[in-house]
């Protein structure tokens, strides 16, 4: 059996999709997936699902839901006592999970000098995402994560546009880098970044043209100066 979080919520046994239900049911599924198998009470996942004013049928629905995941998933995968639930999976069956193992593999090559091993390794975590993680999942609980998730993303995509730049694949960052700012423009690693191309690619006067952007963006919406590394 395998789990995704990084785009829609799905549950597979083998090849072979299984139901994960209504947005609510998945929105239950996520927060016991994203729980590392750690127990959760059935307050903590009304708050994860409905948020500070849940609806007074709140503690019936999550029992339905929990009732429909233990049907599809099985007696030994969702396990309940007492108003309490959790997830029994191997820790290789949630995308997640290998997602991290893969960015601590990468960390390791990088450290070790090699670099080709590091962009591979960070590339094939990069390719777990399927979309915006949790993605059409409700509640406040998925939203935090969401946006945690897009960060972690954001911080892996910087990290393997950095191994790019190591690698003397200066053109090649430039066209993605230019798209990324455009997306996210106040986000100075990524401006940098795209300066250190610039300036490799031989467009020098580019390279300083996005530096003097940055500072009047800074300073229009943060009132801020550039960090020293920028």
């Amino acid at each position: 059996m395998s789990f995704t979080v990084l785009g829609p919520v799905r549950v597979r046994r083998g090849r072979d999709p299984l139901p994960s239900g209504s947005p609510q049911q998945r929105a239950l599924l996520a927060g016991l997936l994203l729980h590392d198998g750690r127990t959760a009470t059935a307050a903590e996942l009304i708050d994860a699902i409905w948020g500070d004013d849940p609806p007074p049928q709140a503690p019936a629905a999550l029992r339905a839901y929990a009732s429909r995941l233990h049907k599809a998933l099985g007696p030994d995968v969702l396990v309940s006592a007492g108003g309490k639930y959790a997830l029994r999976v191997p820790a290789d069956s949630l995308d997640l999970d290998l997602a991290q193992q893969l960015a601590t593999e990468a960390e390791r090559a990088r450290g070790d000098g090699d670099l080709l091993q590091a962009r591979g390794l960070i590339n094939k975590v990069l390719g777990l995402w399927d979309g915006e993680a949790l993605a059409s999942v409700p509640g406040p609980y998925a939203e935090n994560q969401r946006t945690r998730l897009e960060e972690w993303r954001l911080q892996l995509t910087e990290t393997r546009l950095d191994l790019d730049l190591e690698s003397g694949l200066h053109a090649e960052a430039v066209s993605e880098l230019t798209a990324l700012t455009a997306t996210h423009p106040l986000r100075e690693r990524l401006r940098e970044l795209l300066m250190v191309a610039l300036y490799r690619s031989g467009r020098q006067a580019e390279a300083l043209a996005v530096y003097a952007d940055t500072r009047r963006l800074l300073a229009e919406e943060l009132g801020v100066d550039p960090r020293p590394e920028l």
